[in-house]
C-alpha cells in the first residue's frame, strides 16, 4: 500500500469546515489550482461516494438485511429504519451484525459470513424499491461536466450492484468510472480504488476531490491527498462536521459552487 499522504493547502489559512470562506487549493508541487489543465491536459475529476452521498439507499438496504435475517430464523424487526439508517451507511455486514446482537442468540463471524450472500441477494431483488436520489444530485453532477470536470463513483458496495442501482436510478451515464468494493483487493479507506476511480476517469489525482458523507470518505481523501467535501444531508447529519473536512456540502445545489473552490469549472 502507498505510504499515506495528508493534503493541506499552503497559502491563506483553512476555513472551518462547514464555511464559505475557503480559498482554492493548490499542488503542493508547483502551486497550480488543482482543476486546472496540466502539460498532459487531463481535467479535474469529482468522485463520488454512493450510499448517503448520492442516494439514500438505507431503507432498502435495511429491509434487504432483516428479511434475511427473518429467513435464518433471527426474527424479523430487528433493525430500526429512522434510527439504524448510519448503520446502513456502514454496510450489509455492520446491518447483519447488529441485527445479530439483537436477537438474542448467541452468534460468530462465521454466520455473518453465512449470511452475507443471502443478504446480497435479498437486496438485490428490492435495491430500488425505496432508494431515490438526494434532490439535485443529477443536476449537480451535470453542472459539474458541463464545468469541464469529469465525475466518478468510489463506493463500498460491490461493483455490480453500484453499477445496478446508478442504471436503475437512470444517472449511470453521468458517471465515467465506478469503482466498488471488490473492483481491487483492497477497498476504501485504502486510496487505491480512489486513485483507481480518478484514473479511470481519465483524470489524474492531482486534480481531483472526493464527495462523501462518512469517516471512511474523510480517511480515504487523507489518504489519497485530496480535499474532501462531506455533505450533511446523508445519515450522519451535520455531525460530519466533526471530521474536520475541507468543507461541508447542505445540498447539492451548493456542490458546483462548492468544488469551484478547488477544482475551477470552465
Amino acid at each position: 500500500m502507498a505510504p499515506r499522504r495528508f493534503y493541506r493547502r499552503p497559502g491563506p489559512p483553512q476555513g472551518r469546515a462547514g464555511s464559505n470562506d475557503l480559498s482554492p487549493g493548490y499542488n503542493r508541487e508547483d502551486g497550480r489550482k488543482l482543476g486546472q489543465s496540466g502539460g498532459n491536459g487531463r481535467r479535474g475529476t469529482v468522485v463520488f461516494d454512493l450510499d448517503g452521498t448520492l442516494a439514500d439507499t438505507a431503507a432498502d438496504l435495511i429491509a434487504a438485511a432483516d428479511a434475511c435475517l427473518a429467513a435464518a430464523g433471527h426474527g424479523a424487526g430487528r433493525i430500526d429504519p429512522a434510527a439504524d439508517a448510519v448503520t446502513a451507511g456502514r454496510g450489509g455486514r455492520a446491518l447483519l451484525r447488529l441485527g445479530l446482537s439483537r436477537s438474542g442468540r448467541a452468534w460468530s463471524e462465521a454466520e455473518v459470513d453465512r449470511l452475507y450472500g443471502p443478504f446480497l441477494a435479498e437486496y438485490e431483488a428490492r435495491i430500488d424499491r425505496e432508494t431515490r436520489l438526494y434532490d439535485g444530485a443529477a443536476e449537480a453532477v451535470r453542472a459539474l461536466r458541463a464545468g469541464g470536470l469529469a465525475a466518478a463513483v468510489c463506493t463500498n458496495k460491490p461493483e455490480r450492484l453500484a453499477e445496478l442501482l446508478l442504471a436503475r436510478l437512470g444517472v449511470r451515464g453521468l458517471f465515467a468510472a465506478v469503482i466498488g468494493a471488490d473492483s481491487l483487493p483492497v477497498r476504501k479507506p485504502d486510496p487505491l480504488p480512489y486513485r483507481a476511480a480518478v484514473e479511470r476517469a481519465g483524470g489524474e489525482v492531482a486534480r481531483s476531490l472526493l464527495v462523501g458523507d462518512t469517516e471512511t470518505d474523510r480517511q480515504t481523501a487523507l489518504a489519497a491527498g485530496v480535499p474532501a467535501l462531506l455533505v450533511t444531508f446523508g445519515p450522519q447529519g451535520a455531525g460530519v462536521g466533526r471530521l474536520l473536512p475541507d468543507a461541508l456540502v447542505h445540498r447539492f445545489a451548493d456542490l458546483p459552487a462548492t468544488v469551484a473552490r478547488f477544482l475551477p469549472l470552465a
